[in-house]
């Protein structure tokens, strides 16, 4: 399944009353994950020892878990929530009948489109565990990692960055249909002033991502000379 080698595959169902109690959810909790979930299991893990790729700093370990959804739409929040429930570094497969969704949690929830569950490849490239990890986050949630960021400063950045751009086309919108003048021309300003805040907004964390490159590069010439 998902092109993984053999010797991850697991077959464990988690029970849910076992996380319930486990964790002393209350009764609210317990029936939206419910309402959402009618099984979980875990169907791959991926460790040094059975890939041949050693630990990172951050990672030695992580599993991915096949979840049968009672509906395509889904509370976002159940998946958080189990995320952060169980200790362990988890890929979710989001299945409803025979498509899916792959989900992952990294400082905020990382999807993928819907896809058949068959079409659904998960490759294993990095020197060790925690460049792994980082692809597959990469891979699920089609980020292009910019020279200077870690991976989390780019989930961030690529975050505000659309906050801002549906802000901005929300008002677009708004004065397209607005009749008043003096509303049209307000909105044209907060339109405006978003716009700005944008463009400095990047152009700072370029101009600290450039400060910190000469920093490290310095710092690595002193330790060769």
């Amino acid at each position: 399944m998902f092109g993984l080698p053999k010797a991850t595959k697991m077959s464990k169902q988690l029970s849910k009353k076992a996380i319930y109690a486990k964790f002393q959810m209350n009764t609210a909790a317990k029936e939206k994950i419910d309402s959402n979930i009618s099984r979980i299991t875990i169907v791959n893990e991926i460790t040094p020892n059975n890939v041949n790729i050693p630990a990172g700093e951050k990672i030695s370990n992580f599993f991915i878990l096949l979840v049968a959804l009672r509906q395509k739409e889904f509370d976002e929040k159940t998946i958080v929530t189990l995320s952060k429930l169980i200790p362990q570094n988890i890929l979710f497969v989001l299945e409803y009948e025979d498509e899916s969704v792959l989900a992952i949690y990294q400082t905020k929830l990382i999807k993928s489109n819907w896809k058949s569950t068959k079409e659904h490849k998960i490759e294993l490239q990095g020197l060790n565990l925690d460049k792994v990890w980082e692809n597959i986050v990469v891979l699920v949630g089609e980020l292009n990692i910019e020279q200077g960021n870690t991976l989390d400063e780019q989930i961030v950045i690529d975050d505000k960055r659309v906050k801002f751009e549906k802000e901005i086309a929300r008002l677009e919108k708004a004065a397209r249909v607005e009749k008043q003048p003096k509303k049209k021309f307000e909105l044209f300003q907060r339109v405006q002033k978003l716009n700005k805040q944008l463009e400095i907004f990047f152009n700072n964390k370029k101009q600290n991502n450039f400060k910190n490159m000469e920093k490290n590069n310095g710092q690595t010439k002193n330790a060769h000379s």
